[in-house]
This record gives structure tokens, C-alpha cells and sequence, in this order.
């Protein structure tokens, strides 16, 4: 043996050590991904198309512009008329509503 063998003493290698390192980082990765997956999953809001959108309608728009809706999708708020649809509403103020059949 040399010196450096002799006063200089080689740490022990503990395979345990190693292991329980891989198994914890395992786990958290395991756990990470669940809890993950359960935001997710709560962050997704379905929202069934109205049954029964009524009778159908048109606006006449005061610029000569028209559109063809149903008359539940219509609502009144502070005077004022609206459309409410899938993506977006409507401001449709100052518009004439027509009880007319189309296609």
C-alpha cells in the first residue's frame, strides 16, 4: 500500500443511498404529474348549447346591415340590445327586430 492508501481512507460507496434517491425522485415526478393532471382536468368547463334558441329572428341595423338570430340569443341590459353568442356579444342598440323565417 502507499502512503496516500493508507492515511487517506476511501469513502464507502452506499448503493441504498442511490436508490432511495431514484425512488423519491420517481415519486415526486409521479406526484407532480397527478396533481398536474387534476388542474387540468377542473381548468376544462363544457357549456351545452342552448335546447330550445326560440323563434327565429332579424335585426335591421340602423346602417342597413341585418342578422339573422334566434330570440333567446337577444337580451335587453340598461336600454340597451345585445347579442350574446358562442365567442362574442353583440351590441345591436337602435336595431329592429323582424319575426321573419330564414334559411
Amino acid at each position: 500500500m502507499t502512503r496516500a492508501e493508507l492515511y487517506h481512507s476511501k469513502p464507502k460507496q452506499s448503493s441504498l443511498k442511490g436508490l432511495f434517491l431514484f425512488i423519491l425522485v420517481c415519486f415526486v415526478l409521479i406526484a407532480g404529474f397527478f396533481v398536474f393532471r387534476h388542474y387540468y382536468q377542473n381548468t376544462i368547463k363544457i357549456e351545452a348549447p342552448i335546447e330550445n334558441p326560440g323563434p327565429k329572428v332579424v335585426i335591421h341595423l340602423p346602417n342597413g346591415q341585418k342578422v339573422y338570430t334566434y330570440e333567446n340569443l337577444i337580451f335587453v341590459e340598461d336600454g340597451k340590445t345585445y347579442y350574446k353568442g358562442e365567442r362574442n356579444t353583440i351590441d345591436l342598440t337602435g336595431g329592429t327586430v323582424d319575426y321573419e323565417e330564414w334559411k
